[in-house]
């Protein structure tokens, strides 16, 4: 039987509502646009919300490719409670009354634009890590150990926003602006800046405002996919040649040709990964060597979006 074709091939980022994992965004912009090759990338928690980009039909394969490396978030960090997920989803299991001085912005600030640089971070227990090809979450909910491995992440930036007595006593809330590196789970910072001043701590809000080049003014809301369709979700799309940040080939109608056949094409330029394009579609992603082209990831029908000085 053969398949329908898709009705776009494009990038769009979704400004995920909270409440929803990223798998139910996928299922509502399935349904939205009727449509059942939809995919993610730069998963989010529930409780969080903001920017998630997600590919339709021949974009799917594109994701694990795009250069998010970079991501911002602006996050509320409450002081005075530890939780066994590191956020306001779970139980709390510790912590001592923050001092009443972390409430001053210029303490809080300082301590935060300390935050700058690299670390070794240990993801939360309730992650998606995937440990012994299980994930660390479904491990963690069974009331199994879990042992995660830490990593070195780096945060980039790291600014104080707002700074405040909490609404719970024995809290102190700092709303802050992060730009950290791929693989940095904000609730971990949360949870480790609170063992730092010895009062414990956790994440008790958290919004995306960019991921990679892509930030929330180029978000589209699932209501507008849900009453806009496909004609919504088109006049949303990102560019794939920018967010695949790789050298551009132009291609002829006939290099098309031989593009969708798998052939070999010339090139006069460095090694390495190249982006083939035509119009406004991206036909694939070709291994440069030797003055050619081969094909590593080959998109006959091209993904929609992309923009051309």
């Amino acid at each position: 039987m053969r398949r329908r074709e898709p009705v776009m091939d494009g990038l769009i980022a979704v400004d995920k509502p909270a409440g929803m994992t990223s798998h139910d965004v996928v299922d509502r912009v399935r349904r939205g646009l009727h449509e059942r090759r939809v995919g993610h990338a730069g998963t989010l928690d529930p409780a969080a919300t903001g920017v998630l980009l997600v590919g339709v039909g021949q974009a799917t394969k594109l994701l694990g490719r795009l250069t998010l490396d970079d991501k911002r978030y602006e996050a509320r960090v409450v002081l005075g409670q530890e939780t066994e997920t590191d956020d306001a989803e779970g139980a709390v299991t510790g912590g001592a009354p923050a001092p009443e001085r972390l409430a001053d912005p210029a303490v809080a600030s300082a301590v935060v634009a300390s935050m700058v640089g690299e670390l070794e971070q240990v993801p939360p227990a309730f992650s998606a890590i995937s440990v012994n090809g299980r994930r660390a979450y479904d491990a963690a909910r069974a009331g199994e150990a879990v042992e995660l491995q830490p990593r070195t992440v780096e945060v980039l930036d790291a600014r104080l926003i707002d700074a405040r007595v909490g609404e719970v006593p024995g809290t102190v809330e700092w709303d802050c602006a992060f730009s950290v590196s791929k693989g940095c789970y904000i609730r971990a910072l949360a949870r480790d800046l609170g063992r730092e001043l010895g009062c414990g701590g956790h994440l008790g809000q958290l919004r995306r405002t960019s991921s990679g080049a892509v930030d929330l003014s180029r978000a589209v809301a699932l209501e507008e996919l849900a009453e806009g369709g496909v004609e919504a979700a088109r006049g949303a799309l990102l560019d794939p040649v920018e967010l695949v940040g790789l050298p551009v080939r132009v291609l002829t109608e006939h290099e098309q040709l031989m593009a969708a056949q798998g052939k070999r094409l010339r090139w006069n330029g460095a090694d390495g990964s190249v982006s083939l394009v035509r119009d406004d579609r991206l036909y694939g992603i070709w291994t440069a060597a030797h003055g050619s082209l081969s094909c590593d990831l080959n998109l006959v029908r091209g993904v929609e979006g992309v923009r051309r000085g």
